[in-house]
């Protein structure tokens, strides 16, 4: 009988340590609206910027057309960026790097398409687009709402 007691308290043991622990579960929706309300504050204090916001919730400005095509999903292209916190502290830049559309952040997947080749957009990025709820390095914490200028160079 003891050792019948002792597996189903094993077991019952096993079972409670699966269950969740709402305190610690990331809770997206919160998160978006925190994310919103910071952008908000943002281009409030930005009166020089005018942003769309697109229906994947970025927003961004096209700061100058461009000439060439438009990119897709499927298309590689070639840029110029330069990407900050809403802080200002810049986190990451780069000049005439490629990369497949496809290979990168929501955020410019859905924002990049927004300007043709030979262009300049601004894009501010809600973190579920971005890096989500996960540090991406010691200079991009979690769940950071993150500002682009991106020169998109070409478009293949």
């Amino acid at each position: 009988m003891k050792r019948y007691l002792l597996i189903l308290s094993l077991f019952v043991a096993v079972l409670a340590s699966c269950s969740k622990d709402n305190s610690t579960q990331f809770d997206a929706a919160a998160q978006a609206a925190k994310d919103e309300a910071d952008i908000q504050l943002y281009i409030k204090a930005h009166p020089e910027i005018s942003v769309t916001k697109d229906a994947n919730g970025v927003y961004y400005q096209v700061i100058k057309e461009g000439t060439g095509v438009n990119a897709t999903i499927n298309n590689t292209v070639t840029v110029n960026y330069v990407g900050t916190l809403l802080s200002g502290a810049q986190f990451d830049a780069n000049n005439g790097v490629s990369f497949p559309l496809s290979g990168v952040i929501a955020g410019w997947q859905y924002g990049i398409p927004h300007v043709k080749a030979g262009g300049r957009i601004f894009l501010i990025v809600p973190s579920a687009l971005g890096y989500g709820n996960r540090a991406a390095s010691d200079k991009l914490p979690a769940n950071s709402v993150l500002v682009f200028t991106v020169d998109v160079l070409s478009v293949k």
